[in-house]
């Protein structure tokens, strides 16, 4: 079984997965780090370096070297269900679950947290807010897709890994 968590960048898919994952005894990884490993560059100097299309085709390779593993909850980059056939893609080879969030509260955490993100990093304010809202709204369409749709701000952890459970023991019969 694979598990793709997809949401907006600071929902808190990376922290959800190792909670599932201990919860699941599976592995957990994280997407944006695998890139990071492999292409020997953090991702807001990858941006700056060369651009963001480079990154979406790169990440959507990279996410479908997934379909090789088996017993990882993956978190996704906020912007990997958006493209190519990515989320399709996901649909198609785990089960996925979108931590869905309020803008107000994305833009608390990202306003509050230490990892720079270089789609926002030089937006703050009402400017910040409006391009989150923004942004989510465009790529709930992908985001909804999703298997399993969950509210980021009070999800229990132990409910998540019970319906995946029972996701898992569905596609199995």
């Amino acid at each position: 079984m694979r598990v793709y968590l997809v949401g907006y960048m600071g929902a808190g898919k990376t922290t959800l997965s190792r909670r599932l994952a201990t919860l699941l005894g599976m592995e957990s990884a994280d997407l944006d780090e695998m890139f990071e490993v492999r292409y020997k560059i953090s991702i807001p100097d990858f941006f700056r370096k060369y651009d963001e299309a480079l990154f979406r085709r790169l990440e959507s390779q990279l996410l479908k070297e997934t379909s090789g593993t088996d017993n990882i909850i993956y978190s996704t980059g906020g912007g990997t269900a958006c493209f190519y056939d990515n989320m399709d893609w996901m649909n198609r080879h785990g089960i996925t679950v979108y931590l869905q969030m309020d803008p107000v509260s994305i833009v608390h955490r990202l306003t509050h947290a230490r990892k720079k993100r270089p789609l926002v990093e030089s937006k703050t304010g009402d400017e910040l807010l409006e391009f989150v809202r923004e942004h989510i709204r465009q790529r709930n369409i992908y985001y909804g897709q999703a298997k399993i749709i969950v509210k980021g701000e009070s999800v229990d952890a132990g409910s998540l890994a019970a319906q995946i459970r029972e996701i898992s023991q569905e596609l199995l019969d």
